[in-house]
């Protein structure tokens, strides 16, 4: 049973996040806090499993209080957050500071919802429960390949002298891209990032990433040309492929169905930079809940292109490089701090 406290300054929400948690048979609200006080006290009586906290609350903001559960007691936090400009930047830097992952706070207005949005907190909350916490779960539905999206060819004779870093990420991906994009020097290969993340967040999660990189980090546009020393992240909802035009390739977003249950999904991205640039590319699926990405990575893989999934050590969910591993989609599975060396080595031993 997985013990959980409920933060939440208002009864409305407490009491509709515990419905939705006890209906799950492996899941108990012990107890719920409407402040960061009451919270303490609580945690202290219960030594809970896993604790979801609002962001916005009297006495003492979420993210103060979030920063004293990490230096004291380091747990499994699950942050409940609108899905406004705001609400992005503070959810990021509850990421940094330690969250495990978030969801967007309930329509109370929206009942067709209610149902979806209790399975999406009750995998989070079972996610969060097994993570690793250091100092994408999704409705169920019909699972789509990537070849709902974007067929699979073979790249044929490339003669690129363009390299390309594709990237792939889910739970814990904020801040492990973070972690590889600051060992990014300014003439880097140019890099695709598909990371699952609202709408309303890919592109503050640009904004703050592009103000502490050597590298230019943007959300990408259509028909973006990819240069060296730029990086550029999937818009939430829209697939993030690449094309080659000549000896140039160029960002294409689409509007097509959710594959792996995800839009962006890592696995039509990856099946675009096979399609396109074959070993002339290096990717790296890092830290994610679920198995979106490892497909598409086992194409490149078996293309000649060197790839990497992160090892399950440093990974808060070793879900989609775990499924990489398994499907010998890896050429190498590499510690966080050792990946970005990893890819900027091979890409320049290819050029």
């Amino acid at each position: 049973m997985i013990r959980t406290i409920v933060v939440d300054d208002s009864a409305l929400i407490r009491q509709m996040l515990t419905e939705m948690l006890n209906d799950a048979p492996d899941i108990e609200v012990v107890d719920t806090a409407h402040d960061p006080y009451d919270a303490r006290e609580k945690i202290k009586a219960h030594n809970p499993d896993v604790i979801t906290l609002d962001v916005e609350m009297p006495k003492m903001d979420g993210i103060t209080f979030l920063r004293n559960i990490m230096r004291l007691r380091p747990m499994p936090v699950l942050m409940v957050s609108s899905l406004t400009q705001d609400g992005a930047e503070v959810t990021l830097e509850a990421l940094d500071i330690g969250a495990v992952d978030y969801v967007a706070k309930p329509q109370v207005n929206v009942a067709s919802e209610f149902q979806d949005y209790a399975r999406e907190i009750q995998d989070k909350v079972r996610m969060a429960a097994s993570a690793r916490v250091t100092s994408s779960s999704r409705p169920a539905g019909e699972k789509r390949s990537a070849g709902s999206v974007l067929p699979k060819r073979r790249p044929g004779d490339l003669k690129s002298t363009e390299r390309l870093i594709a990237l792939g990420a889910s739970t814990g991906g904020t801040e492990a891209l973070r972690h590889v994009l600051e060992q990014l020097p300014p003439d880097s290969p140019g890099v695709v990032i598909t990371q699952h993340i609202p709408q309303e967040f890919s592109r503050a999660f640009a904004n703050r990433m592009d103000g502490t990189c050597a590298v230019t980090v943007t959300e990408a546009q259509h028909g973006q040309r990819i240069i060296p020393g730029h990086v550029y992240v999937a818009p939430g909802n829209r697939h993030l492929t690449v094309k080659r035009d000549g000896a140039r390739y160029t960002c294409q977003l689409h509007d097509g169905d959710p594959v792996n249950r995800h839009r962006p999904s890592v696995d039509v991205l990856f099946r675009s930079v096979a399609n396109e640039a074959g070993k002339n590319a290096v990717a790296a699926l890092l830290t994610g809940m679920g198995d979106d990405g490892a497909r598409g990575m086992k194409e490149l893989h078996d293309l000649g292109a060197y790839t990497v999934a992160q090892n399950e050590e440093t990974s808060v969910v070793w879900g989609m490089p775990g499924t990489a591993v398994e499907m010998e989609a890896a050429s190498d599975i590499l510690a966080l701090d050792r990946i970005a060396e990893a890819l900027l080595d091979r890409a320049r031993q290819s050029a």
